[in-house]
């Protein structure tokens, strides 16, 4: 099934995007040209097996890695460099244990040179809409592993981007606990409006959130296919059993049917 998106504002357009890795064994291809748009307000989630490419093509929209062909483009400006309007979330919190809560979902606003009062308001803004007031000045060791993953999106969001990359935010997570950020991330996505890209081995964290589902081959990857999530929002944990969901999970799930992905 290949998908037809609404028609509206581009904010993300990959046109040829390839890699090739040079090593001294020679060219390692790991993406084969891809081209793909996502619009303003798209929670978009990509699946596909290990080595696939997937956290390469998150660095090179990112402007971390430059393509090796083809063009990214980033509400209308070539991405040549990282950029402001993003934020980033890996699947290690990646918090420093010496900043308390508050000194960590900061961090963009120090080394962006921004107004620290006026952002300060919006991280504790932040917090609170995660779940988290009353935990400023705690240290990441004194929170679950969840908590400081919802430190880390806070921390991606203060400078308030437009964009979201998100490299398998929940993987180290028990599975109730995914569970729980997985409803908790739609809800942050529906109340921010912001543009998300996420990456998964999941295909069902990527049925629930996504509004479309980015197939990807085994290496050197490209896209196979793309599926459009027609299930209502917002979205519970009620959904996983619902014909509709479990439709759509087998029909990704066939195009791994020989690699072992979940």
């Amino acid at each position: 099934m290949v998908s037809s998106a609404a028609a509206a504002s581009p904010v993300i357009e990959l046109d040829g995007v390839s890699k090739t890795y040079v090593s001294p064994d020679g060219e390692i291809p790991s993406l084969k040209p891809v081209d793909f748009t996502i619009n303003e307000g798209e929670f978009i989630v990509v699946v596909g097996p290990s080595g696939c490419g997937k956290t390469t093509l998150l660095k090179m929209i990112a402007g971390l890695l430059p393509p090796s062909g083809g063009e990214i483009r980033v509400q209308g400006h070539v991405v040549t460099k990282p950029y402001r309007d993003v934020g980033i979330v890996f699947q290690s919190a990646l918090l420093l244990p010496w900043r308390r809560v508050l000194g960590n979902v900061m961090m963009p606003v120090e080394v962006k040179g921004l107004p620290a009062e006026e952002y300060r308001q919006r991280a504790l803004d932040l917090l609170k809409l995660v779940g988290l007031e009353g935990f400023e000045k705690k240290y990441p060791w004194q929170l679950s592993g969840g908590m400081q993953q919802r430190v880390s999106i806070c921390r991606a969001l203060v400078h308030d981007p437009k964009i979201m990359l998100m490299d398998e935010p929940f993987g180290a997570l028990d599975a109730m606990t995914r569970e729980r950020m997985n409803v908790e991330l739609q809800r942050i996505q529906r109340e921010t409006g912001k543009t998300v890209f996420l990456i998964t081995h999941s295909i069902p964290e990527a049925v629930f959130l996504a509004d479309r589902v980015l197939v990807m081959t085994p290496r050197p990857g490209t896209v196979a296919a793309v599926y459009d999530i027609d299930l209502p929002r917002p979205r519970t944990l009620d959904l996983l059993s619902n014909p509709a969901f479990a439709e759509l999970t087998q029909k990704i799930r066939a195009h791994f049917s020989d690699s072992g992905i979940d």
